[in-house]
């Protein structure tokens, strides 16, 4: 047989095409893409569906230690169930360094948790809390030389913010190793201000989360990362932005010829503020950070869209149970905001929710979405031409979409650890009905029929966007 799996009669997308084509697949990888092709031991009937490259989700938190009062949701194997079943091929979680430690004994745990217990294929960010002289002048370039080719530092959170003069001496690892650096962007001390001053109102509802949090935190730190980066002479990757203000301080510094790469989630199309004043404390199932914000603000994520000012749409995953002892209501956070654990639950809904609301409806183009999706992450964080396209020779990730599904999100439909979705009741045109992960099928008619561990760890090549300016 000259193909292991042939996939016929579909309509193949890319970034930058769309065209109908068969798809030849053989060891794993793509060997053909043409016109009436033959000879497979399988062959997959795409005739009315779309044939797309499976999604790659470059911004997820799974089985992350929170301390002993709080626990995720999400381990590898259920948070990559979820992941390959809505059209998902690789995921780049995070390995957390704990202050006082190496980055190395946070990357061992990630490895040892996510070993044989993965869905899709995996690759790792790590995230810097203690940026010693030791981290930045041994570990991480040493790091970096072995494949971990991108990370993070937050601006927010206690035990995990650096300060100014720490956040330059990342940068300048950074650039001189060629990784590409990430930041979340909000300014803790404005936030711990308002935390404080609400608490002795006794303003403690998780409304009170979003006032808390509010865009200008947002917008200044966004124009401070960019600020030190420029010191530094390095691109950013900033993340989940949430806003139209914090994404013009990023359209402002590309005029300048800064190299920004611009992220944002569902969270910031679908939620609201008014989603956190839920009755009965119903508000924690939406609290996350940044916060949701207004309708209007909604409108200018979806502007920034579709113009182009963003570069990669990720979901943000960072799941807790709503119900539970450990989760959203723990005996300090269903009194307190400030105690409600930050994340939400979505990496399965994150393609789907973004090809009903933007393609379908008109406000993206089916390359556009695959751009969003998948192209760009694997250009931007260093797995391109081998994930993120459809291409001779690229690894055989596809997802195939029925166009005409239609349905309503539950949270008793889908296949992560939490109890909850913030997305029920989301009205949903299309989703993948069959996926392939490196040739081998993964879900067939939206069952999933991989096994468990099909998953690889993928080192990583120095990111497309971390060349020198």
């Amino acid at each position: 047989m000259a193909f292991d799996i042939l996939i016929k009669g579909g309509t193949v997308a890319t970034a930058s095409d769309t065209f109908p084509a068969d798809i030849g697949i053989k060891d794993g990888l793509v060997a053909a893409i043409g016109r009436d092709l033959s000879g497979a031991a399988e062959t997959i009937d795409a005739t009315g569906k779309l044939v797309l490259p499976g999604g790659i989700d470059s911004h997820v938190h799974l089985a992350e230690d929170k301390g002993p009062l709080i626990e995720m949701a999400d381990d590898f194997t259920t948070g990559t169930r979820a992941a390959v079943l809505g059209g998902n091929t690789t995921v780049l979680p995070f390995s957390v360094q704990e202050r006082g430690k190496s980055l190395r004994e946070g990357l061992a745990r990630a490895h040892d948790r996510a070993e044989g217990n993965a869905y899709t294929d995996v690759s790792f960010h790590l995230i810097v809390s203690d940026p010693t002289p030791q981290v930045l002048g041994q570990e991480l370039p040493a790091l970096v030389a072995d494949g971990y080719t991108s990370f993070k530092v937050y601006m927010t959170y206690e035990g995990l913010k650096l300060n100014d003069g720490e956040i330059l001496a990342t940068m300048d690892v950074a650039r001189r190793t060629g990784a590409l650096m990430m930041v979340h962007c909000e300014n803790e001390d404005a936030i711990r201000f308002l935390c404080d001053k609400f608490a002795a109102e006794d303003r403690l509802e998780p409304a009170a989360h979003d006032d808390a949090r509010p865009l200008v935190v947002e917008r200044e730190a966004t124009h401070r990362a960019i600020s030190l980066a420029e010191v530094v002479d390095v691109p950013l990757v900033i993340v989940h932005i949430s806003n139209g203000a914090a994404l013009e301080e990023i359209e402002r510094a590309r005029a300048r010829g800064r190299k920004i790469v611009a992220e944002t989630c569902p969270q910031y199309l679908m939620l609201s503020e008014a989603d956190l004043e839920g009755m009965d404390w119903e508000g924690a199932k939406f609290v996350c950070s940044p916060p949701p914000r207004d309708k209007a603000e909604q409108e200018n994520v979806w502007r920034g869209l579709a113009r182009g000012a963003f570069d990669l749409f990720s979901s943000d995953h960072c799941p807790f149970r709503y119900r539970h002892e450990k989760g959203k209501l723990n005996p300090r956070g269903r009194t307190d905001f400030r105690h409600i654990p930050n994340g939400i639950p979505g990496i399965e809904c994150r393609l789907p929710i973004l090809f009903s609301e933007g393609v379908v409806k008109g406000r993206l183009s089916l390359n556009d979405f695959v751009a969003l999706t998948a192209t760009n992450h694997a250009k931007t964080y260093g797995l391109h031409p081998k994930k993120g396209t459809i291409a001779v020779g690229s690894d055989a990730d596809i997802a195939i979409w029925d166009p005409t599904i239609r349905e309503t999100i539950a949270h008793e439909r889908l296949h992560d650890a939490s109890d909850y979705t913030p997305y029920e009741g989301v009205e949903i045109t299309g989703w993948p009905v069959t996926v392939l992960l490196r040739g081998t099928v993964m879900v067939r008619d939206r069952e999933l029929v991989g096994r468990k561990g099909s998953g690889t760890y993928l080192p990583r090549a120095l990111p497309f966007a971390a060349h020198r300016l």
